[in-house]
């Protein structure tokens, strides 16, 4: 059986608080592992781990801050494309139009230009995550602070359609615009905390049996967030979806466009002490039905991670030659904690409780990697 159980309650298809048998300040606590505000510390000083219902207001006033801080300098500004006759040369000249329109006649040109505007996708984002936390938060001063600051946007001109989170995805940030990292991280974790919730409104998210590839995600970044902050200071290197190569001594021609790429989640390495963890999460049960017994570790993934563990064997990286192998996976209420020593390499399948509470959460998935809590 899987992690996600039958709705639970058969009036409403959902258990108040809960996605499945998740809790929901629990699908936040893993959001904020998986954030970049997380890992560049904007949360440092508050202890939210302890209090994950605490989490929309204090990234409600973080976001609040930010907001505030690069209205006072002046919002970032973008370019956008702009098509408009003209009685004058602007930009580009599009001749069809123009002749096609007879525009020269009435003394005009169809011009395309590029304009400087306050109104850019990363505004309108920031704008749309104000006025969804606003909805989210306990504190009605923060909630208020939420909705000033959204109407300060429109009333400067931030008035478009808001990209989708998708879309903010692909937003890559320059030297001249570095100060709206920190903003859009904590628009972004604002964003994705309105969206694990049963009640009604416009944020709607499917259970995580019809969606479970979104929940598999978090999972997989979490963990690799979580990593990244707490083992980092301690000399620890945090890799995510590193590519492992295979030693091919020949192939043929084909090979290349069949052949699949070995990429693995999380990949933890520690040079003083020669250690190397390589991760991989799952988002299944750990066990499953056997041929002669009732339940059995899942053979396909113990086959992965050999293969991702044998492969490098002998390729002149010493912490290849001696990694270990995680197979993580959630589980709720039932708990597993075992290691097999396969030709040299340890390979431990462990399961996190996702309904703990959060602090065993994180014990639980610093103890699977032998790093005192």
């Amino acid at each position: 059986m899987g992690l996600i159980a039958p709705p639970i309650s058969a009036e409403s298809g959902f258990a108040p608080g809960f996605v499945g048998r998740i809790p929901v300040r629990n699908l936040w606590l893993l959001m904020l592992y998986a954030s970049d505000l997380f890992r560049t510390g904007g949360t440092a000083h508050v202890a939210v781990e302890e209090s994950p219902d605490e989490l929309p207001d204090l990234v409600a006033e973080i976001l609040a801050h930010a907001v505030e801080t690069r209205l006072h300098r002046q919002l970032s500004l973008g370019y956008r494309s702009r098509e408009e006759w003209l009685t004058r040369v602007r930009g580009r000249i599009d001749v069809l139009t123009t002749e096609r329109r007879q525009l020269l006649d009435r003394g005009m040109v169809a011009c395309r230009f590029a304009e400087l505007t306050i109104d850019t996708p990363r505004n309108r984002f920031v704008r749309a995550a104000l006025e969804s936390i606003a909805r989210l938060v306990k504190k009605p001063v923060v909630a208020h602070r939420c909705r000033s600051l959204a109407a300060a946007m429109w009333s400067r001109g931030v008035a478009g359609q808001p990209p989708t989170r998708a879309q903010m995805s692909a937003d890559r940030f320059g030297r001249h615009d570095a100060d709206d990292q920190f903003m859009v991280a904590a628009a972004k974790l604002a964003y994705d905390l309105a969206l694990p919730t049963e009640s009604a409104g416009g944020n709607v998210l499917a259970m995580p049996g019809r969606e479970e590839a979104w929940v598999r995600r978090l999972f997989e970044r979490a963990v690799g967030g979580l990593y990244a902050v707490v083992l980092s200071p301690l000399g620890w290197h945090v890799r995510y979806g590193a590519t492992l190569q295979w030693q091919i001594s020949s192939k043929t021609e084909g090979i290349d466009d069949i052949l699949p790429a070995m990429r693995t989640d999380v990949v933890l390495d520690h040079g003083s002490s020669g250690r190397r963890i390589v991760i991989d999460t799952k988002f299944t049960s750990i066990v499953t039905a056997g041929w002669y017994r009732e339940q059995s570790l899942r053979s396909g993934y113990i086959y992965q991670m050999y293969a991702y563990l044998r492969s490098q064997v002998g390729c002149g990286d010493a912490l290849a030659d001696s990694a270990s192998g995680l197979l993580l996976h959630p589980a709720v209420g039932t708990m597993v904690d075992e290691t097999v020593v396969i030709q040299g390499h340890p390979l431990r399948f462990a399961t996190v409780d996702l309904a703990a509470k959060p602090a065993e959460i994180r014990s639980q998935l610093l103890k699977c990697v032998e790093v005192p809590c």
